[in-house]
């Protein structure tokens, strides 16, 4: 029997001997939104031998109206009970896996999210590298989302790590965390951001299929607890106009078996030529990838909107204006060694961003690209003559900007594939055209008492 067939066996005995009455499969949309159905147990065996079948032309961005008929096919390797929908009399429970999409004639669906990451991975895989990411995850907690008065409301006004009394936050992390760590998913450090009711939460290390696999339990855990204590939780990347708006930035490196491959005690920042070359990877193709690491309209209010979010293409160590940074927490520990990521939103899709920060990193390295000079400045606080000057190339500063150089990027189509790819550009590009017509609230209050 091999390892995947046990993992199956264990799952079905495992659904019968704990009174599972639901299984929800999971899968991601091209634009991060999480999908489910839920099966009844026994319809989970033919799941795992035949999939199940769907119209996948009712979801975004997955496959063509005449190409509507598609399967899901369980991972059972993503196997957990969700804790928050155990009967507490009964004991009855619902559990959840993630699935893999396939064509009818069982071949991997191109446009679906977890098969682009994959393929990237399956590449790395075949130099002997494994992906791995770490990822720091902010939201706001909220007590009123401002749907009715126009304006949101935060559970608090503590500050960067401060410990509010009684505030709602703490409880809210400690359940979420109770949650997230009886599904398997191990937390880091979790703690009060830097905005009123901005909380941050990290994920320990894993490689970036389980990742991202995690960050999309993760959301659904957060809104979960949030319903359940009566307030609001918003991965929004800027809800405010005046406090910080909420990133993801991710830890990334690569490792050849045991060995951290970004690692070298006699580089600069302890980094190795394989990690430098990742790093001007990243550098190379940030403008082309942002749009989906960054994939809304108020994504760029976020980056644009002072704070530490990255504006410009710059690396550095302890250099938090900067795009990507060398941490150096642990010098001596040859296995800390990595690089951060800091454009990324808190609600990017993690499946097709991971895939292409590790294409551009894996571009970075077949290319022998080289890094420019890092930047200990605070970028933002540069003059436009000095920027010129360090040859800073800024990230693009909006979603129209970001889709007129995703249209020229070979990378991006390529990881993407030629559907996803398409849809993308075409879903963004109605998302921009719907922005630009808004009249907002700001040209009211500014122009109307005057013009």
């Amino acid at each position: 029997m091999s390892g995947m067939d046990r993992q199956q066996e264990f799952v079905l005995r495992s659904v019968e001997e704990r009174d599972i009455r639901f299984i929800r499969l999971w899968f991601t949309d091209v634009l991060g939104m999480l999908k489910s159905v839920a099966v009844a147990p026994a319809e989970l065996e033919g799941a795992f031998a035949e999939g199940i079948g769907f119209d996948g032309s009712a979801v975004e961005g997955l496959t063509r109206v005449s190409e509507a008929d598609m399967l899901m096919r369980p991972d059972p390797t993503t196997y957990q009970v969700l804790p928050w929908r155990v009967d507490a009399q009964s004991g009855q429970g619902t559990a959840r896996m993630f699935c893999d999409i396939l064509t009818p004639e069982g071949q991997p669906a191109q446009a679906d999210s977890r098969q682009v990451l994959k393929r990237v991975l399956s590449k790395a895989a075949d130099q002997g590298l494994t992906f791995y990411t770490h990822p720091e995850i902010e939201f706001y907690l909220l007590t009123d989302d401002g749907s009715a008065t126009g304006e949101p409301v935060p559970v608090d006004t503590g500050g960067f790590f401060d410990h509010v009394h009684r505030g709602a936050g703490q409880d809210f992390r400690r359940r979420a965390i109770s949650l997230l760590e009886q599904m398997g998913i191990s937390v880091e450090f979790s703690h009060h951001e830097g905005g009123p009711g901005q909380n941050e939460i990290d994920l320990r290390y894993a490689d970036a299929l389980s990742t991202a696999d995690n960050i999309m339990t993760f959301r659904t855990i957060i809104k979960e607890v949030a319903l359940e204590q009566g307030i609001y939780a918003t991965f929004m990347p800027k809800p405010f106009a005046d406090h910080p708006g909420s990133g993801m930035h991710t830890h990334l490196s690569l490792f050849e078996g045991d060995a951290n491959a970004f690692h070298d005690p006699a580089g600069q920042f302890q980094l190795s030529k394989t990690a430098r070359h990742f790093v001007a990877g990243l550098l190379r193709h940030a403008p082309e990838i942002t749009l989906v690491t960054n994939q809304f309209v108020n994504s760029y209010k976020r980056l644009w909107g002072g704070g530490e979010a990255p504006s410009y293409v710059s690396w550095g160590h302890n250099n938090r204006s900067a795009l990507v940074r060398v941490p150096l927490y642990k010098p001596h520990k040859g296995n800390s060694a990595r690089v951060e990521y800091r454009a990324l939103d808190s609600c990017a899709n993690p499946y097709l961003a991971f895939a292409l920060l590790l294409a551009a990193g894996l571009k970075g390295i077949e290319e022998g690209y080289e890094v420019p000079d890092a930047l200990e400045d605070d970028v933002m606080r540069l003059t436009r003559a000095e920027r010129r000057a360090s040859g800073l190339e800024p990230l693009p500063s909006s979603l129209g900007a970001a889709l007129r150089t995703l249209e020229e990027s070979e990378l991006v189509a390529e990881t993407l594939g030629e559907h996803a790819f398409a849809y993308l550009l075409r879903d963004k590009e109605t998302e921009w055209e719907a922005y630009r017509r808004e009249v907002s609230g700001f040209e009211l209050r500014r122009y109307l008492p005057v013009l």
